[in-house]
């Protein structure tokens, strides 16, 4: 590994733990935002308060090989850049991560499947955010769902695999994320979806309960499931396969409250509710793919998902009646991130250029409740 300044960017660092290089990142940040979320495989050591009281010391208590190579991390950078200096120092080889936690959340990896016969599966991961977005292909043609990486990330992967984009889908209004699906599909003449409900001020074809899309031999089914949001869809691939955007994860459900009030958050809470028992009738085979993990996505090249039978039996909150999961779902509701409401403004107008989206969209997700 070669690099002439004390930094590196999120890139480079991806492209290290990608390849297993012998990279150490250790994070500097406070125990409390070290808590929110993280980058995969990382350690920790609680520096934050002695760096800036300029007692260096606290980097003896980390215990780093000869031979390897350190990226510190801190929130925006300027922390771990002490740190690095520091380290440099004592002759290791040491850098800090550019832009840090806020330039990390637009860090990616992704991970491969064949779905069925020739129907290809990538996810692609946002490490930090959590966001999971698809390409899914047939035959040279290829649908993109829920994308919120820049559109070039795509692009790049459909140049590569020799696909044609086709169409460009979204299971829900995000919160979370600014929705990169409109640019895309205008970029590349390809046909934007959206769940017929969705109250979005751009031109979309609308998408109801029943409603078939077949591209090559692939066919995808769309079943309406509003509670999370009103206008929230899955997309059954096939019939082994259920995309589920944020209304079921591998571990928990959807939160029902985003742009409601507390009446409104408890009739949607009756709607997912509605819409789960919906899902628990498919054939415990179907592989479900959601839109989010709450977890960093480590770099290994292993899907984020589970079998619907897997889910069922240990996700407890699936297991309730619906006047008790009501009750549980709405006392676990996690606090609202300010900066959602405006990424869904945003993502309603489907235009973002005039904020920094590293700057918006920083923080880890909080879609899920368990």
């Amino acid at each position: 590994m070669e690099s002439k300044e004390p930094t590196v960017s999120t890139d480079q660092l991806s492209t290290w733990l990608e390849n297993k290089e012998n990279v150490i990142v250790l994070d500097v940040r406070p125990k409390e935002q070290r808590e929110e979320w993280k980058i995969p495989g990382s350690i920790y050591i609680d520096a934050y308060k002695r760096l800036n009281e300029n007692d260096p010391s606290v980097l003896d208590e980390v215990d780093i090989p000869a031979d390897a190579t350190v990226v510190t991390v801190c929130a925006a950078g300027r922390t771990s850049n002490i740190a690095a200096n520091e380290l440099r120092k004592k002759g290791i080889d040491a850098y800090s991560l550019d832009g840090g936690m806020k330039a990390w959340s637009m860090a990616w990896n992704k991970a491969e499947m064949i779905l069925h016969n020739d129907i290809e599966l990538i996810q692609l991961r946002r490490t930090g955010k959590g966001c999971l977005s698809y390409i899914i292909s047939s035959n040279g043609l290829a649908l993109v769902i829920d994308p919120s990486l820049d559109i070039e990330d795509y692009e790049s992967i459909l140049k590569e695999k020799k696909l044609q984009l086709k169409y460009v889908l979204e299971t829900h209004i995000h919160a979370d994320h600014l929705s990169r699906a409109r640019l895309l599909s205008e970029q590349n003449n390809a046909e934007l979806f959206l769940p017929e409900k969705s109250t979005v001020h751009f031109l979309f074809t609308s998408l109801k309960d029943g409603d078939f899309i077949t591209l090559a031999d692939l066919n995808l089914k769309v079943l309406y499931t509003p509670g999370h949001t009103l206008e929230s869809s899955c997309f059954l691939i096939n019939e082994k396969a259920i995309l589920t955007g944020d209304t079921l994860f591998t571990n928990g459900v959807g939160r029902p409250d985003l742009k409601a009030d507390n009446d409104r958050t408890k009739e949607k809470a009756k709607l997912l509710y509605h819409s789960l028992q919906k899902i628990m009738t498919l054939n415990d085979d179907i592989i479900v793919l959601p839109a989010h993990t709450s977890q960093p996505v480590e770099f290994d090249n292993k899907i984020v998902a589970a079998s619907l039978g897997e889910i069922k039996n240990s996700v407890a909150i699936l297991k309730l009646d619906e006047e008790t999961f009501v009750t549980h779902l709405i006392q676990r509701i996690p606090p609202t991130p300010p900066n959602y409401l405006i990424i869904t403004e945003k993502n309603l107008e489907g235009d973002f250029k005039d904020v920094n989206p590293i700057e918006l969209e920083a923080g880890a997700n909080r879609c899920a409740v368990s």
